[in-house]
């Protein structure tokens, strides 16, 4: 077996992905909660997962899934917790604080993962890099607790597969000899750009790996992807990968969409979809530290026409039902407008200034929002809708929902475990003490009051601004 680690790269290009990053803070902040089955997201019953640790993905439970599918998936043992984005946020802050010493430029994708290219491993071996990647991750760790997976090659594309690859907990360095190899034997949905649509319409040609799409002529990559396309992925697929690592600006919209291979053609199945999109939008939203007012859907129909419909809310929000909901309710039936191929949700009115949702697991607080409606690009009609009344109406909301921080005088920072008949039960803990007691009150407790979610990693934020 060829030993490559004194192998020289004249570039290098890490991926850094923070592992389980949501479901690992919650454990991190929660100790109780280290080892168990964790899921993240709308407690409601159309909530959506947002994350999920290692321990439920190998019940089958991943993001943008159903929540009551899930947890059929992880069955009882299944902790579910509402997302807390200002956590976070502030962890995502620390990581990317703790990388900057490490990278003066660092490209940010999301708010758990990023690349770099280290200045010091210019013509640097393997081995090098990789002892780069276990200080930074050593790093990291050390700062924040948490597990990052680090991926090198001699270009982005190169370097993200890698990381994926390293999951969990690892690090992958691609040596320059044998990436052609590497990449040509993945399959090609693995490219940068090549989705489910995409996908399918190489494998139909027989284009099943990155070496087949690499093999084809430009004009016949031009002829099946078309002229933009097309050569840029056909140049990822050579292993042609020049483009430089850059900060990234601040973004006006964040946005996630998804083409399907087979046409949306009911309600049931489009609902499905948008969920989808908007718990990916909202994984980027959480990481931007911003909240969104304005929930926009975007449906391209089989004729490739496009209608979108947005809602605007009465205050910014990071709440994942919240925003959720309002996408379900501008959406469209395809019964009325024709079947679906591409279903989008984008989130804008970002602002620093958020009111969060009061009732987690709720979605349908907001009292009046706009919805306006454009198809091809043009304005119609705006109308003002009243929101909808929730089955169970204002009765059903809990005092103390399960998940929410609170404090007591005697027994510090906790968080309720669940509650009922008079009675809750709040586990006292925070990162910094393990796994706490857990104690049942008698309601109403007095002592007992709703505390700030940054407490529970008990850091001196003063740093972090």
């Amino acid at each position: 077996m060829t030993d490559h680690g004194a192998e020289r790269s004249a570039r290098w290009v890490l991926h850094i992905d923070m592992d389980a990053f949501f479901a690992s803070v919650e454990q991190l902040t929660r100790p109780t909660l280290a080892g168990r089955p964790v899921l993240v997201g709308g407690l409601g019953g159309r909530g959506v997962v947002a994350g999920a640790s290692y321990e439920s993905r190998v019940y089958g439970a991943h993001s943008a899934m159903p929540m009551h599918q899930a947890r059929r998936l992880v069955g009882g043992a299944a902790v579910v917790v509402p997302p807390r984005g200002s956590v976070y946020s502030v962890v995502s802050r620390r990581v990317f604080a703790v990388m900057r010493t490490f990278l003066p430029v660092i490209e940010t994708l999301s708010f758990d993962e990023a690349f770099g290219e280290p200045e010091g491993l210019v013509g640097a071996t393997v081995d090098e890099a990789l002892a780069f990647a276990q200080r930074l991750r050593a790093a990291i760790r050390e700062e924040t607790g948490l597990a990052a997976s680090v991926g090198f090659g001699s270009g982005k594309q190169i370097a993200k597969i890698a990381s994926g690859m390293a999951k969990p907990d690892g690090v992958k360095v691609i040596p320059p000899s044998t990436e052609l190899a590497f990449l040509h034997g993945l399959p090609v949905r693995k490219l940068w750009g090549v989705g489910p649509v995409t996908g399918d319409r190489l494998a139909r040609l027989g284009v099943e790996t990155i070496g087949h799409l690499a093999a084809l002529s430009e004009p016949e990559v031009i002829s099946v992807l078309g002229g933009t396309v097309g050569p840029s992925l056909h140049r990822l697929a050579q292993g042609v990968d020049e483009r430089p690592v850059a900060e990234r600006a601040e973004s006006k919209q964040i946005s996630a969409e998804s083409t399907f291979a087979v046409d949306i053609v009911d309600a049931a199945a489009l609902r499905t979809a948008v969920s989808g999109a908007a718990a990916d939008a909202h994984r980027r939203l959480a990481g931007d530290g911003r909240g969104a007012r304005t929930v926009v859907v975007k449906l391209k129909r089989s004729d490739m026409s496009i209608l979108t419909r947005s809602i605007t809310l009465p205050a910014a929000t990071t709440d994942i039902d919240t925003l959720t909901s309002a996408a379900h309710r501008v959406m469209l039936d395809p019964h009325d407008i024709g079947p679906i191929r591409l279903v989008g949700v984008s989130y804008s009115g970002l602002s620093d200034t958020q009111q969060e949702s009061l009732f987690p697991g709720l979605g349908d607080e907001v009292e009046r929002a706009e919805v306006v409606d454009h198809e091809a690009g043009h304005a119609g009609e705006t109308t003002a809708v009243p929101a909808a009344v929730t089955d169970s109406g204002a009765a059903a909301v809990r005092e103390w929902p399960t998940g929410v921080d609170v404090v007591h005088p005697e027994h510090g920072h906790g968080w309720v475990q669940g509650g009922g008949h008079g009675f809750v039960t709040v586990r006292f803990e925070t990162r910094a003490t393990g796994p706490g007691r857990a104690l049942t009150f008698r309601l109403p407790e007095p002592a007992l009051q709703r505390a700030d979610p940054l407490d529970s990693l008990d850091w001196d934020l003063d740093d972090l601004g």
